[in-house]
Protein backbone atom coordinates (compact mmCIF):
# COMPACT_ATOMS: atom_id res chain seq x y z
CA UNK A 1 0.00 0.00 0.00
CA UNK A 2 1.57 3.33 -0.82
CA UNK A 3 3.06 5.05 2.80
CA UNK A 4 3.72 8.81 3.37
CA UNK A 5 5.81 9.89 6.01
CA UNK A 6 5.64 13.09 7.64
CA UNK A 7 9.19 15.27 8.32
CA UNK A 8 8.60 17.72 10.47
CA UNK A 9 11.03 20.85 11.77
CA UNK A 10 10.13 21.34 15.28
CA UNK A 11 11.83 24.91 15.59
CA UNK A 12 10.22 25.67 12.55
CA UNK A 13 6.84 24.62 13.28
CA UNK A 14 6.44 26.12 16.34
CA UNK A 15 7.99 29.64 15.52
CA UNK A 16 5.06 29.22 13.01
CA UNK A 17 2.39 28.19 15.36
CA UNK A 18 1.40 31.43 17.12
CA UNK A 19 0.64 33.00 13.81
CA UNK A 20 -1.06 29.92 12.18
CA UNK A 21 -3.11 29.29 15.05
CA UNK A 22 -3.74 32.19 17.25
CA UNK A 23 -6.58 30.97 18.79
CA UNK A 24 -4.95 27.81 20.40
CA UNK A 25 -2.70 28.56 23.54
CA UNK A 26 0.72 27.91 22.32
CA UNK A 27 1.88 27.06 25.66
CA UNK A 28 -0.11 23.92 26.05
CA UNK A 29 1.94 21.36 25.25
CA UNK A 30 -0.94 18.58 25.01
CA UNK A 31 -2.74 21.08 22.31
CA UNK A 32 0.65 21.41 20.16
CA UNK A 33 1.10 17.83 20.03
CA UNK A 34 -2.36 17.18 18.94
CA UNK A 35 -1.96 20.37 16.12
CA UNK A 36 0.99 18.09 14.94
CA UNK A 37 -0.56 15.02 14.84
CA UNK A 38 -3.98 16.59 13.39
CA UNK A 39 -1.59 18.14 10.69
CA UNK A 40 -0.17 15.20 9.29
CA UNK A 41 -4.04 13.97 9.36
CA UNK A 42 -4.90 16.67 7.08
CA UNK A 43 -1.88 16.23 4.75
CA UNK A 44 -2.91 12.83 3.86
CA UNK A 45 -6.32 14.30 3.32
CA UNK A 46 -5.48 16.48 0.78
CA UNK A 47 -3.15 13.87 -1.15
CA UNK A 48 -5.86 11.96 -1.02
CA UNK A 49 -4.72 9.10 0.85
CA UNK A 50 -6.53 7.05 3.62
CA UNK A 51 -5.10 7.35 7.16
CA UNK A 52 -3.63 3.99 7.10
CA UNK A 53 -1.14 5.36 4.56
CA UNK A 54 0.93 7.01 7.41
CA UNK A 55 3.94 5.80 7.98
CA UNK A 56 4.98 8.05 10.71
CA UNK A 57 5.28 11.41 12.03
CA UNK A 58 9.03 12.36 12.43
CA UNK A 59 9.05 15.87 14.98
CA UNK A 60 12.82 17.13 14.96
CA UNK A 61 13.93 19.09 17.37
CA UNK A 62 16.38 20.08 20.23
CA UNK A 63 15.82 19.62 24.66
CA UNK A 64 15.99 22.91 26.11
CA UNK A 65 18.50 24.70 27.63
CA UNK A 66 18.87 24.05 31.41
CA UNK A 67 22.05 25.64 32.85
CA UNK A 68 22.31 28.73 34.98
CA UNK A 69 23.83 32.04 33.21
CA UNK A 70 24.45 35.67 34.65
CA UNK A 71 22.49 38.13 32.89
CA UNK A 72 24.53 40.50 31.35
CA UNK A 73 23.01 43.75 32.99
CA UNK A 74 22.24 42.97 36.42
CA UNK A 75 24.61 40.54 37.13
CA UNK A 76 22.04 37.93 38.35
CA UNK A 77 22.14 34.64 37.98
CA UNK A 78 19.12 32.91 36.17
CA UNK A 79 18.43 28.66 35.88
CA UNK A 80 17.03 28.52 32.51
CA UNK A 81 16.12 24.77 33.73
CA UNK A 82 13.06 26.90 36.04
CA UNK A 83 12.11 28.69 33.10
CA UNK A 84 8.41 28.55 31.55
CA UNK A 85 10.05 27.75 28.07
CA UNK A 86 11.97 24.39 29.21
CA UNK A 87 8.86 23.22 31.39
CA UNK A 88 6.84 24.00 28.08
CA UNK A 89 9.21 22.27 26.00
CA UNK A 90 10.04 19.13 27.97
CA UNK A 91 6.12 18.55 28.41
CA UNK A 92 5.91 19.22 24.12
CA UNK A 93 8.08 16.40 23.98
CA UNK A 94 6.76 13.85 26.84
CA UNK A 95 3.49 14.39 24.74
CA UNK A 96 5.07 13.89 20.99
CA UNK A 97 5.82 10.76 22.90
CA UNK A 98 2.73 10.08 23.70
CA UNK A 99 1.20 10.44 19.99
CA UNK A 100 0.52 7.14 17.63
CA UNK A 101 3.12 6.85 14.90
CA UNK A 102 5.34 9.88 16.37
CA UNK A 103 9.46 9.60 16.36
CA UNK A 104 10.61 11.90 18.10
CA UNK A 105 14.29 12.59 17.07
CA UNK A 106 16.17 14.94 19.36
CA UNK A 107 19.18 16.71 18.32
CA UNK A 108 21.59 18.96 20.63
CA UNK A 109 21.71 22.65 21.82
CA UNK A 110 24.94 24.16 21.83
CA UNK A 111 25.60 27.18 23.87
CA UNK A 112 28.57 29.21 24.10
CA UNK A 113 27.47 30.79 27.77
CA UNK A 114 27.45 33.88 26.68
CA UNK A 115 24.64 36.77 25.64
CA UNK A 116 23.64 38.22 22.53
CA UNK A 117 21.11 40.94 22.02
CA UNK A 118 17.24 40.47 20.38
CA UNK A 119 17.09 41.21 16.65
CA UNK A 120 14.34 43.80 17.66
CA UNK A 121 16.94 45.52 20.32
CA UNK A 122 19.47 45.96 17.18
CA UNK A 123 16.27 47.51 15.26
CA UNK A 124 15.45 49.61 17.82
CA UNK A 125 19.34 50.90 18.37
CA UNK A 126 19.54 51.57 14.27
CA UNK A 127 16.63 53.52 14.30
CA UNK A 128 17.75 55.34 17.76
CA UNK A 129 14.01 54.32 19.40
CA UNK A 130 16.79 52.63 22.21
CA UNK A 131 20.16 53.89 23.10
CA UNK A 132 23.07 51.75 24.43
CA UNK A 133 22.53 53.33 27.91
CA UNK A 134 19.00 52.22 28.13
CA UNK A 135 19.61 48.78 26.97
CA UNK A 136 18.52 46.15 30.23
CA UNK A 137 18.51 42.10 30.46
CA UNK A 138 15.09 42.30 28.58
CA UNK A 139 17.10 42.80 25.82
CA UNK A 140 19.30 40.11 26.01
CA UNK A 141 19.00 36.17 24.77
CA UNK A 142 21.63 33.12 25.35
CA UNK A 143 23.72 33.02 22.40
CA UNK A 144 22.64 29.42 20.95
CA UNK A 145 21.95 27.02 18.17
CA UNK A 146 20.39 23.90 17.39
CA UNK A 147 23.11 21.08 16.00
CA UNK A 148 22.33 18.16 14.29
CA UNK A 149 18.74 18.62 13.56
CA UNK A 150 19.05 19.14 9.81
CA UNK A 151 21.94 16.34 9.50
CA UNK A 152 19.03 13.89 11.53
CA UNK A 153 16.39 15.40 8.88
CA UNK A 154 18.68 14.38 5.96
CA UNK A 155 19.52 11.01 7.03
CA UNK A 156 16.37 9.95 7.63
CA UNK A 157 15.39 11.34 4.19
CA UNK A 158 17.82 9.09 2.98
CA UNK A 159 16.97 5.65 4.66
CA UNK A 160 13.13 6.33 3.83
CA UNK A 161 14.08 6.56 -0.12
CA UNK A 162 16.72 3.42 0.00
CA UNK A 163 14.82 1.42 1.92
CA UNK A 164 11.99 1.93 -0.04
CA UNK A 165 9.65 2.26 3.12
CA UNK A 166 7.49 4.83 1.78
CA UNK A 167 6.68 6.45 -1.77
CA UNK A 168 5.89 9.86 -0.13
CA UNK A 169 7.41 12.44 1.89
CA UNK A 170 6.16 15.74 3.20
CA UNK A 171 8.64 18.01 4.64
CA UNK A 172 7.68 20.80 7.25
CA UNK A 173 10.07 23.49 6.85
CA UNK A 174 10.97 26.92 5.74
CA UNK A 175 14.35 27.22 4.70
CA UNK A 176 16.95 25.52 1.73
CA UNK A 177 18.79 23.39 4.18
CA UNK A 178 16.89 20.09 2.72
CA UNK A 179 17.72 20.35 -0.62
CA UNK A 180 20.55 17.60 -0.68
CA UNK A 181 18.54 15.28 0.57
CA UNK A 182 14.83 15.98 -1.24
CA UNK A 183 16.89 15.63 -4.51
CA UNK A 184 18.23 12.45 -3.54
CA UNK A 185 14.48 10.99 -2.50
CA UNK A 186 13.93 12.16 -6.13
CA UNK A 187 16.30 10.79 -7.85
CA UNK A 188 14.83 7.31 -5.89
CA UNK A 189 11.38 8.08 -7.18
CA UNK A 190 10.00 9.39 -3.91
CA UNK A 191 7.45 11.80 -4.38
CA UNK A 192 8.67 14.66 -2.11
CA UNK A 193 6.48 17.48 -1.09
CA UNK A 194 7.26 20.73 0.87
CA UNK A 195 5.16 22.24 3.47
CA UNK A 196 6.48 26.05 4.71
CA UNK A 197 2.75 26.70 6.46
CA UNK A 198 2.33 29.51 4.15
CA UNK A 199 5.81 31.02 4.58
CA UNK A 200 7.39 31.87 1.36
CA UNK A 201 9.71 30.06 -0.03
CA UNK A 202 12.13 31.38 -3.06
CA UNK A 203 10.92 30.60 -6.23
CA UNK A 204 14.33 28.51 -7.17
CA UNK A 205 13.06 26.02 -4.88
CA UNK A 206 10.02 24.75 -6.86
CA UNK A 207 12.77 22.62 -9.18
CA UNK A 208 14.01 20.83 -6.10
CA UNK A 209 10.48 19.46 -5.29
CA UNK A 210 7.43 18.11 -6.19
CA UNK A 211 4.90 19.64 -4.90
CA UNK A 212 4.34 22.77 -2.49
CA UNK A 213 1.41 22.28 0.25
CA UNK A 214 0.17 23.88 3.16
CA UNK A 215 -2.83 22.12 5.11
CA UNK A 216 -2.37 24.70 8.17
CA UNK A 217 -4.96 28.00 8.39
CA UNK A 218 -3.63 30.87 6.26
CA UNK A 219 -2.21 33.29 8.64
CA UNK A 220 -3.54 37.00 7.76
Amino acid sequence: MPSTAILIDGAFFLARYRKVWGDRDANDARTVAKTVFGMALEHLKALDRPREALYRIFFYDCPPLEKSLVKPISGESMDFARTNAAGFRRDLHDQLRRQRKMALRLGRLADRGEWKLKQHAYQQLRDESLYWEELGDEHFEPDMRQTQVDMKIGIDIAALAYKKQVDQIVLVAGDADFIPAAKLARYEGIDFILDPMWQGIAPDLHEHIDGLQSVCPRPF
